[in-house]
């Protein structure tokens, strides 16, 4: 498997967000964003850790842009802390945020890298969350305000934006569950936060195109293909549930299919939250789906799950090999998911926006000799790379993540990055998997 084997046109990146590299949570202006304060909040991140400091990105950017140019990957996809912009979240604009990324999208043009931009990667402002956030109508409003302030700033040089990230899991763990900033639970949190999302995905698009009309427009979505734990009736609707809820939410209103009640039920209280002419605002025809796929979800029937009436069987319970995050390391998973959404007629192009694997990465004389995380990029790319020579739409792929980074609840703990960072000292070291990388988008012929 050679990288021309994709064809000349395929996209190679790598990819990060802000609230999880950038650190410097109250430098130059900095607004406070909701997991600045979840964060805080006992028993809510593995050991009390947070994102204040993170990987310092934020002073030390120009060494990681230097980094991914000597690993020659020629796109990077970063995200735009909206307290970094307008600390308040709507009001007063910071120019020392702007000129930050002024300075990250300047410095990848220099270097010859794309910079793909995403506008929402989970850090909402702490001071929009009081008033509702995300549970807030008005959120379409703030929302839109922001996206046309970082298009009026970057989109003379930023031609590649996507508009959300994981919607499904912002919204499902942070106004659901409860496990991911803000904290909140309740169906009523929930589904109102799911409109109010689904609303600015394809208002923030239809704000880029106004601007700038050639620029490529998309947006990203989790996905975990779904298999039955038995072969029995109960289970086979347990899969119908769960994928409809994690593949099939956000996708499907985009594409003027609506929201995926026929499966889930319990999503027709949605109407409370649905104003005239909203069924029609929720439609935008994206010009990429950017796909986020890491594992395969094995689902049994569960009289005992209130909503759903469906429950995961963990990897462990199951025996099978897994990563650090005890997801299954199943590598037709990703084709399962190209193939799935390639299937609607709507979607013009799929890239793989996040695919990686987090391990325990020992150093060894300066070196990571992390065969694990090669082995599986390896296997994945081979199934990526199945679903192209079928024709499938599937037109590039970005690993998760350029370095070691916060990863939300789990703290510091699972490493996903091709370049190990030692959070106290800062040191990089590029893993084995980073010089994997390299040889193979330099491996042509």
């Amino acid at each position: 498997m050679r990288r021309n084997d994709f064809g000349e046109n395929f996209i190679w990146g790598i990819a990060c967000s802000a609230y999880q590299i950038e650190g410097a949570h109250n430098i130059d202006g900095k607004g406070i964003s909701i997991w600045d304060v979840f964060s805080e909040k006992r028993n809510k991140i593995a050991n009390r850790e947070d994102g204040k400091t993170a990987c310092d990105f934020y002073h030390r950017y120009p060494e990681d842009l230097a980094n991914i140019k000597s690993l020659n990957i020629p796109n990077f996809r970063f995200s735009i802390a909206w307290t970094r912009l307008i600390p308040e979240g709507t009001g007063k604009i910071n120019y020392k945020g702007i000129d930050f990324y002024n300075k990250i999208i300047d410095g990848c043009i220099e270097l010859g890298i794309t910079p793909w931009i995403t506008l929402y990667h989970w850090d909402l402002p702490y001071y929009l969350e009081l008033k509702g956030g995300w549970t807030n109508r008005s959120i379409i409003q703030w929302f839109e305000n922001y996206v046309e302030l970082c298009v009026q700033q970057f989109g003379d040089r930023v031609k590649h934006w996507m508009v959300l990230n994981e919607p499904v899991a912002f919204t499902g763990a942070g106004y659901f569950l409860g496990i991911h900033a803000p904290g909140k639970r309740g169906v009523e949190n929930y589904l109102s936060s799911v409109h109010h999302a689904a609303l600015c995905q394809a208002e923030g698009a239809r704000i880029i195109k106004g601007y700038y009309p050639n620029s490529q427009v998309g947006s990203t979505f989790s996905y975990s293909h779904v298999d039955a734990h038995t072969e029995t009736k109960k289970d086979y609707l347990a899969v119908e549930k769960i994928d409809a809820l994690l593949n099939r939410l956000f996708i499907e209103p985009s594409l003027g299919m609506g929201y995926p009640t026929e499966k889930l039920p319990f999503l027709n209280k949605i109407e409370t939250f649905i104003k005239p002419g909203d069924y029609k605002r929720l439609q935008y025809n994206f010009d990429f789906i950017g796909l986020q796929t890491y594992t395969r979800e094995v689902v049994k029937h569960s009289f005992f799950t209130p909503v759903i009436n469906a429950v995961p069987v963990n990897a462990k319970e199951r025996n099978v090999s897994r990563t650090l995050m005890n997801w299954e390391i199943h590598p037709p998973s990703i084709y399962q998911a190209i193939k799935r959404m390639d299937s609607y007629s709507g979607v013009k192009k799929i890239y793989i926006t996040e695919n990686g694997a987090a391990f325990n990465d020992i150093i060894i004389d300066n070196s990571i000799q992390d065969q694990q995380r090669i082995k599986y990029l390896d296997t994945h790319l081979q199934e990526v790379l199945r679903a192209k020579e079928e024709n499938m739409k599937v037109e590039g792929y970005f690993v998760w993540s350029l370095t070691d980074n916060f990863e939300w609840a789990e703290g510091y703990h699972p490493r996903f990055g091709l370049i190990y960072v030692d959070f106290k000292t800062q040191k990089r070291i590029i893993k084995q998997s980073g010089y994997w990388y390299k040889k193979f988008l330099e491996n042509r012929n």
